[in-house]
């Protein structure tokens, strides 16, 4: 059983080890599962007491990679789980025995950004060149050696006929096969899914003629690119059916030879010409050479770039051109709409805020009405608020206890289902008066001060301290004033009603504010505990009780020893 479990131990490593990238230069897509590795047998004979260290250029210099939940090296490999645009760099691996340190492998890694817009990135696929009627077969270049890992392959980036394998067999190759082709392998890693695929360019001829001429495959083109953004020229000659030893390919800006690359990216110039490569796929001969533009300036969009080969004294030529992206303009009825929009939708907020602070009292009240608003329950308070009026029974007038005793009542009680406490009406006489006012007080929610000139008297005075009081100090109450008559001067008040916010006075302006409608009593609900309002609303100042001629009935004798 061991020796089993070390054989397929071995055959994984071996195959892994086949997938070792061996050249300098690697690209990468971000977001996609990668490692480097290099084969053990690169390592020296002498292993006792080594250990290996990969490093990564920073700043001109060699930074020990430290193993994280992301990079993890162990021993030949350093795996990315996944790869990020900051991997990009210089790479290297040693090994060292503590005195001295031998560079096993050196990489440079380009790690590409992803195309948010496609399944593919233009700058990392190959190409395969295939005759129709021949068959074929495309090999998913993965990174994972467990089969059991799901592979999907993907034909201009649609599903391609649910094909699960790692090699993709066409019998017979037809030109409608063309196309581009991306196989996609889910790999499991610590309870994640990451991703690693591979996309290979398609092209099925139709069978050539013996006789063929020399051609540079595709034409002129215009590439639209950005400032600043990086680009890859490529440019493919086919040769025939025979490779053609002195044929050469190369690029020319404006007729001037352009800088060869390195083999150290970060060395290179803005713009570098890469080293000729030969292909030969099927029976035909190709060479390609890439042009690198690091960064694309503004004068690069006026170059001509030109790609020569030439072959058996034969020359063909193919000239590409930067351009900047279309920036397309807004139509004109959709910047005249964003225009309009622009100038109304403030002024429409102004009207709005304007309103609502115009009407806030009649949108408050609907509010409350609509969706039954109830601000009493089970808050332990019998009355909705204690009416504190004049009670003097020197005063001259009966107006203000005709109105606390029989109108506030009338339109509360009676048409907003409100429950008031009024000394006179509802207390009864005999017990102590100020215990039974600090008593009452302390068991309604609101106290409604009915302020004239002659309001002050021994009892109303202390209702009025009592309350202010709990309302300033102990926050236990909310007063709310009426100003039955106007008042010329304040100073017989006590100091502290100063502090009672303007918004809580509402003043009685007698015929005007009769109706049920009206201002006065909208003013007053507002101020009032929220409470759903009875079906069975009355409504007129004829309602109240009074007579036709407007004068208001007498309600009782005054009996001051049952007052106070």
């Amino acid at each position: 059983m061991t020796l089993l479990i070390f054989l397929v131990m071995f055959i994984t490593e071996s195959a892994t080890e086949k997938l070792c990238p061996l050249r300098t230069s690697i690209d990468v897509l971000e977001g996609e599962y990668f490692f480097l590795c290099f084969p053990e047998s690169m390592l020296r004979p002498e292993t006792e007491g080594y250990t290996i260290n990969w490093y990564k250029e920073n700043a001109g210099r060699q930074k020990l990679i430290q193993k994280t939940q992301r990079i993890i090296s162990q021993m030949n490999f350093l795996e990315f789980w996944p790869a990020e645009l900051s991997d990009s760099g210089n790479y290297s691996v040693t090994h060292s025995n503590g005195r001295q340190n031998f560079t096993i492998q050196k990489w440079t890694l380009n790690v590409l950004e992803r195309n948010k817009s496609s399944c593919f990135n233009k700058n990392h696929l190959t190409t395969e060149i295939q005759n129709a009627g021949t068959g074929h077969s495309l090999k998913c270049s993965d990174l994972s050696v467990n089969e059991n890992d799901s592979v999907t392959w993907y034909k201009d980036c649609k599903n391609y006929e649910n094909e699960t394998e790692r090699e993709l067999d066409f019998k017979t190759l037809t030109v409608q096969h063309s196309g581009i082709y991306t196989c996609k392998i889910l790999i499991s890693h610590n309870g994640r899914i990451y991703h690693s695929t591979s996309t290979i360019k398609l092209v099925v001829e139709e069978d050539a003629p013996e006789a063929v001429t020399l051609e540079i495959v595709g034409r002129d083109e215009e590439i639209e690119t950005e400032i600043g953004k990086e680009e890859i020229l490529n440019c493919t000659g086919f040769l025939g059916y025979d490779m053609q030893e002195d044929a050469s390919l190369y690029w020319l800006i404006n007729e001037t030879f352009p800088e060869k690359c390195s083999d150290i990216p970060k060395n290179d110039p803005l713009i570098c010409e890469e080293e000729l490569k030969k292909l030969h796929l099927g029976n035909k001969f190709y060479v390609t050479r890439l042009l690198r533009i690091k960064k694309v300036r503004d004068e690069d969009l006026h170059h001509n770039f030109t790609c020569k080969l030439q072959a058996d004294e034969a020359t063909k030529i193919k000239i590409v051109k930067l351009k900047k992206e279309n920036t397309r303009d807004l139509p004109v009825h959709l910047f005249t709409t964003g225009m309009i929009l622009a100038v109304l939708l403030p002024c429409v907020l102004i009207a709005m805020i304007v309103v609502c602070v115009m009407f806030r009292v009649d949108l408050v009240l609907l509010y409350r009405n609509i969706c039954r608003r109830d601000d009493t329950a089970g808050d332990g308070k019998e009355y909705d608020a204690f009416v504190s009026y004049l009670k003097d029974c020197a005063s001259t007038s009966e107006e203000e206890r005709e109105f606390a005793l029989k109108i506030l009542p009338m339109i509360l009680e009676e048409n907003f289902g409100y429950k008031l406490c009024i000394f006179e009406r509802d207390v009864s006489p005999g017990g102590a008066v100020v215990d039974d006012i600090h008593s009452f007080i302390d068991k309604s929610r609101r106290l409604i001060i009915v302020l004239s000139q002659n309001y002050i008297s021994d009892t109303a005075i202390y209702e009025l301290e009592s309350g202010l009081h709990k309302a300033l100090v102990e926050r236990k109450i909310k007063i709310i004033l009426i100003e039955y008559m106007p008042i010329s001067d304040y100073n017989f008040l006590p100091e502290s009603l100063s502090l009672l916010p303007s918004k809580r006075v509402v003043k009685w302006r007698k015929d005007k504010s009769l109706p049920m409608n009206s201002r006065f009593w909208k003013n007053l609900r507002y101020l009032m505990p929220a409470k759903p309002t009875k079906s069975n609303t009355k409504g007129h100042c004829n309602n109240l009780g009074l007579g036709s001629d407007g004068t208001q009935p007498w309600i009782g004798v005054c009996d001051c020893n049952a007052v106070i």
